[in-house]
């Protein structure tokens, strides 16, 4: 019988080591890795990555976002909690069997959550693309279950052309940090986390700018774009919408410290 992970390493040394290294939450991520290690080595290892400051979802392959645990391997970006907020949106912007396209997706995580939220009875038609392989990976393990198709490379180049037209909902958690303001950022993010990701160029929005700029050849008549941005960012975003023939509107959430615009192209 092989000894409990707790026998060499019990919860308080472990809270002690994550506290010294400047985990806030210690308790809570200590209980978590004593729980998803198998064995003592393997807890000794995971404490120990944590600790050198990889980031916890990364120590134990997973991250929770909208009640599901979704997959996310090294270097991947780690689905935020605001962009639930996003997630929120979109499903009111859903239809029964409406396509559903989810650009920069990273792990997967906004698309899985929108088909759980929708339920089996009103399942979407899922795309998903980015450009990072590593993500693609992770997002067709979180995605297998949804039917949804990933695709690999550079925002809408790797989908397929009949896809045009279609789209209803368009999601796209691009990436909006201003390249200057990246050494600004925690170093779980800033050093593992893959730059691509992050970096949103000089004023954080060029990804967006591209992914506008294309949008209303995507989205069908009443289809909507939806990105996540900042509270600052958002008034250039929604002129970059306007700017491209979609009526923009801006929401917030103060709790969650999210901000989404969402342009929608007319029906007419």
């Amino acid at each position: 019988m092989s000894a409990s992970p707790s026998v060499l390493l019990p919860l308080s040394a472990i809270v002690t080591k994550l506290r010294a290294a400047g985990c806030v939450f210690a308790e809570d991520e200590a209980e978590l890795l004593l729980s998803a290690a198998r064995t003592p080595d393997e807890l000794d290892a995971m404490v120990g990555r944590r600790v050198a400051g990889l980031p916890l979802e990364h120590v134990v392959g997973w991250a929770e976002f909208c009640g599901l645990r979704i997959a996310v391997d090294a270097g991947v970006f780690v689905p935020r909690p605001r962009t639930e907020f996003l997630v929120r949106h979109a499903t009111t912007l859903a239809r029964p069997d409406s396509v559903v396209l989810d650009l920069c997706c990273g792990s997967g995580a906004v698309g899985a959550a929108l088909a759980a939220t929708l339920g089996a009875a009103a399942r979407p038609e899922l795309y998903a693309a980015d450009i990072d392989p590593a993500a693609v990976r992770c997002a067709r393990r979180n995605l297998a279950g949804t039917g949804g198709l990933v695709f690999e490379g550079d925002l809408y180049d790797p989908l397929p052309a009949a896809l045009r037209g279609r789209v209803d909902v368009l999601v796209a958690n691009a990436p909006y940090v201003p390249t200057e303001a990246i050494a600004l950022l925690p170093p779980e993010a800033r050093e593992h986390e893959a730059r691509v990701a992050l970096d949103g160029g000089a004023d954080g929005l060029d990804v967006q700018r591209r992914v506008t700029a294309e949008a209303p050849l995507w989205l069908a008549p009443g289809g909507s774009l939806l990105v996540e941005t900042s509270e600052r960012q958002a008034p250039l975003t929604a002129a970059a919408f306007a700017r491209e023939g979609l009526v923009p509107r801006i929401v917030g959430c103060e709790d969650l410290d999210a901000t989404v615009v969402i342009g929608t192209r007319p029906a007419a």
